[in-house]
């Protein structure tokens, strides 16, 4: 996904809107105006993720190597909430990538790691479940890992995806990608019998017993972030060498096609000639690669900070840093851009607190959350 490049940019800067003129999602409207705070600017090492139980003050922060921080009155405090950096490898796109909390964690303190186990040549992905130490809520117990789902990804150290998330339904759900190469070397975006370059929906109720994935939506290239809303699934996909996109839906619509690799955004793909997308769900956005090289998807703002943003859906570039917001309605998506960027350094991720504001990692270990001008 080319997740960890990173260019020069100001933190002032404010990208031209620029593209592919046959192609008026490209265009941004008129900037909004926000502020990106520094929360930390050092002690994390390559921050991946930040989430954060609905009405907790704490941060929970997974750092790429294999652990998780807790935040705790500001302060990073010095013993991870989980540690398994021993069987996590970094090689490629690899790392931990995502974590989940339960639903239902104040009653059952169930969290979900999703990460790249450094086994075999490349690494698989695994997701499992740990539980809250019963003597320390900022520690979990590794002696209560429970299996949720392996998937082999043995050819190639790029397209992992991805991310776990629980959906408005209860049900856990789990975004992969094609299984690396280039142009899906290994052809599993339309093959349904894999599952790779998936959105997978996991019933994880049935732990500690064998959980059965469903395949939700296939023809994903490298969704590296999804993001639930109320009824809507919001999906950043990660294009190959000409587009990138955002697909929007209802989030109980099961049985999707979105397409790669028979077409990449809103282009036939490879060479944007013609193509046959009959029975494909197009993105509701896209853009070129004058603008970028890779979408960081974000979530839709609920936080109560900066009204103005109430219910755009946020968004970045691994590349060009740029922050903007979407807004979809009546089929129609509205982008608008930001006055300032997240610096020259590689955006890795964006993350939510317990209020629902929202935050973003980058690639030099800094984490800043997005505050009213």
């Amino acid at each position: 996904m080319r997740m960890w490049r990173s260019l020069a940019l100001s933190l002032a800067l404010l990208l031209p809107a620029c593209g592919d003129s046959s192609n008026n999602n490209d265009v941004p409207s008129p900037p909004f105006e926000m502020r990106l705070r520094v929360v930390f600017s050092s002690g994390l090492a390559a921050p991946m993720d930040l989430q954060a139980p609905p009405g907790d003050s704490r941060l929970f922060i997974a750092e790429r190597p294999g652990r998780i921080r807790v935040v705790q009155g500001g302060v990073l405090q010095t013993t991870p909430f989980l540690d398994i950096s021993t069987r996590v490898t970094v090689q490629g796109e690899a790392g931990l990538l995502s974590f989940a909390f339960d639903p239902q964690f104040l009653t059952n303190g169930f969290v979900y790691v999703h990460f790249v186990e450094n086994i075999g040549t490349f690494g698989d992905i695994v997701v499992e479940r740990y539980q809250v130490s019963s003597g320390n809520p900022n520690l979990l117990d590794v002696s209560s890992v429970q299996p949720v789902i392996r998937i082999p990804h043995q050819d190639f150290g790029n397209h992992y995806g991805g991310r776990v998330a629980f959906g408005p339904d209860g049900m856990l759900y789990l975004s992969t990608g094609d299984g690396g190469g280039g142009g899906d070397t290994l052809m599993n975006g339309q093959n349904p019998a894999t599952l790779l370059a998936k959105l997978l929906r996991l019933d994880v109720s049935t732990l500690p017993g064998t959980v059965t994935p469903q395949i939700w939506a296939i023809g994903l290239r490298n969704p590296f972030r999804y993001a639930f809303d109320g009824a809507q699934l919001y999906i950043a996909d990660v294009g190959q060498d000409q587009r990138e996109e955002i697909d929007v839906v209802q989030a109980n619509t099961s049985g999707l096609n979105y397409g790669w690799n028979v077409i990449e955004g809103l282009r036939c793909y490879p060479n944007g000639g013609q193509c046959n997308t009959t029975g494909l769900t197009p993105p509701v956005y896209d853009y070129d690669h004058s603008q970028g090289c890779a979408i960081i998807g974000g979530y839709v703002y609920r936080g109560a900070a900066i009204p103005e943003l109430q219910g755009q859906y946020l968004f970045s570039d691994f590349c060009s840093g740029f922050v903007r917001s979407l807004s979809f309605s009546n089929g129609v998506a509205t982008v608008k851009e930001a006055t300032v960027n997240a610096g020259s350094f590689a955006v890795q991720s964006f993350g939510q607190d317990g209020a629902g504001e929202l935050y973003i990692l980058t690639g030099d270990g800094r984490v800043l959350r997005i505050v009213r001008q």
